[in-house]
């Protein structure tokens, strides 16, 4: 079983693999992944427990199906935003929240880039797909 550490670490690094997708810690001990100025996955702080925010327009339905998502605060699930915890005796389904982190990035990506930028991501995106 993956411990939470690792599992952060993991998911941090997939989140970050996104064209322009960077880090930042927009409140102490919060660390989320930003594409522009928008957050696009919340990845929670260090413990033993895990927590995924993401934005899922197409996954929304299944997502709220399993037991370990929950609405996100602050009205955001009005928007399709859900989290994902977990405590630190759960298996945590790494593939799917990678999957969730894709689709909460393709989802926000195209507002938060520049128009000229938005069309140089997908690019690069393939040539590395590609390698």
């Amino acid at each position: 079983m993956t411990t939470p550490s690792a599992a952060r670490k993991q998911l941090r690094a997939h989140a970050l693999k996104h064209p322009e997708a960077w880090a930042d810690e927009p409140w102490p001990g919060d660390h989320v992944a930003k594409v522009g100025k928008k957050i696009f996955v919340f990845l929670g702080g260090e413990g033993s427990d895990v927590s995924v925010g993401v934005k899922l327009p197409r996954s929304l339905l299944f997502a709220r199906t399993q037991r370990f998502v929950q609405k996100m605060g602050y009205g955001m699930d009005k928007s399709g935003w859900v989290i994902a915890r977990f405590g630190k005796d759960e298996e945590i389904p790494l593939e799917l929240l990678r999957s969730w982190i894709d689709e909460s990035y393709e989802t926000v990506a195209p507002t938060a880039l520049p128009k000229r930028r938005r069309a140089v991501a997908p690019k690069r995106e393939a040539a590395a797909k590609r390698r």
